[in-house]
């Protein structure tokens, strides 16, 4: 879960080569004789003081002049190089701007198949039933159907130790005590090794075999689903595809549910690739791999935070889009959702005062009201649970699930 210039002014100096001051000619006074220093008076001679400035040759003016005269051209093929960088970007943040306007369609609200990211301590033995029981008051009368609760993070070569995930027994027996229907899934993830030597590595066999074992102990233990995140994953991945289709194998041999947390599609066409050639991280997918992840899973979670997005109205319009292109590519039987952010940070990639609930909850429903507004198996993904705030909870209710929290 998960990925700004200032110019200074230049003063030209004033040139005095260009002017140009005669001296003061004097001729000899009599034309008798001779001048006091015995010279005949047939030339006319300068006066001893007069200073002769000559306007500079070209040539030996270039010297001086040339350099300047390159710093100008420098400049102007840099600010045009500027413009021609900033033009599309600016086109892009304007089409944003557009596609955040105008008002959401009427039912664009829960379908009751939204899910909570949880963090490791349900798992590890910090959270206890009195906690799952204010949990339980959280959520009830809201849309959340599916919890991910942190069970991993799984070990390079892809297992899964059981002392990472000890008390799950006993989370998932209050969990089905206090929210009947609800499921909790296991949420499993690493780091992948596709830009660093370090990390798991997919496309080594006995690493994906191993995964499906991890996978295996995870359902054997009670989790009713595997949700993975594995990033950074670049778009094309093949061997994640393999693996998919391995995993699905089991969880449908299982009657579980198979989940992966999505990265963002391309905003642009191709822009993985060109964001991939200049930073060495495409970050997005192409919409066509998105579709062929959604097709191998049961639900399918797209991160649509971390966006590089300034503005509110930006971000929402952003989301509007992503969600229209996840919409595009997610067949009818899978579950499309869409990540809300229920954290709080400022660095490279996030704003907390752009990317807000109440943002994105406006730009899911826009997507959805335009692309496929009766879309039954769509929802939304809250993370995370330990960073989110009551104006976050508020926000979800009142924009999304739309009911009143039920009285304790």
């Amino acid at each position: 879960m998960d990925e700004n210039r200032t110019g200074g002014n230049r003063t030209d100096g004033v040139d005095t080569d260009g002017v140009h001051t005669d001296g003061v000619h004097t001729d000899g006074a009599d034309t008798g004789g001779l001048p006091p220093g015995g010279t005949p008076t047939g030339e006319e001679r300068p006066a001893p003081d007069r200073v002769q400035q000559d306007r500079p040759h070209p040539d030996r003016a270039g010297p001086r002049t040339a350099p300047r005269r390159r710093t100008r051209r420098l400049l102007r093929i840099a600010a045009g190089l500027l413009a021609l960088l900033l033009l599309p970007l600016l086109t892009a943040e304007t089409a944003l701007r557009l596609n955040y306007t105008g008002d959401p369609a009427p039912g664009t609200r829960t379908r009751h198949q939204d899910a909570l990211w949880l963090g490791h301590a349900w798992v590890d033995g910090r959270r206890t039933d009195r906690d799952v029981e204010a949990l339980a008051r959280r959520l009830r009368g809201t849309g959340i159907r599916d919890l991910y609760v942190h069970a991993g993070p799984l070990e390079h070569d892809g297992t899964l130790p059981a002392s990472a995930y000890p008390k799950a027994r006993r989370l998932i027996a209050a969990v089905h005590r206090e929210l009947p229907g609800v499921r909790v899934q296991a949420w499993l993830g690493d780091k992948l090794a596709s830009e660093s030597p370090d990390g798991l590595r997919l496309e080594r066999a006995a690493t994906r075999a191993a995964v499906v074992t991890s996978a295996r102990q995870i359902l054997a233990a009670g989790f009713e689903g595997t949700h993975f995140d594995l990033e950074p994953l670049h778009s094309g991945d093949r061997d994640y595809l393999s693996l998919l289709d391995d995993l699905r194998d089991l969880t449908h041999a299982r009657g579980a549910v198979l989940s992966v947390a999505a990265h963002q599609i391309d905003p642009l066409p191709a822009f993985h690739s060109f964001w991939g050639t200049t930073t060495g991280h495409p970050k997005w997918w192409s919409q066509a791999y998105f579709g062929q992840v959604a097709r191998r899973v049961d639900q399918i979670a797209v991160m649509s935070y971390d966006t590089m997005q300034p503005l509110e109205s930006l971000y929402g319009g952003y989301v509007a889009q992503q969600t229209s292109l996840a919409l595009e590519a997610t067949p009818e039987g899978t579950d499309l959702l869409m990540g809300l952010p229920f954290y709080h940070e400022n660095r490279f990639g996030h704003r907390a005062r752009a990317e807000t609930v109440p943002a994105a909850v406006r730009g899911v429903r826009l997507g959805l009201s335009r692309t496929d507004a009766g879309r039954a198996r769509f929802g939304v993904a809250l993370y995370v649970d330990f960073a989110a705030t009551e104006a976050d909870w508020r926000a979800y209710r009142e924009d999304w699930a739309a009911t009143p929290p039920t009285a304790s």
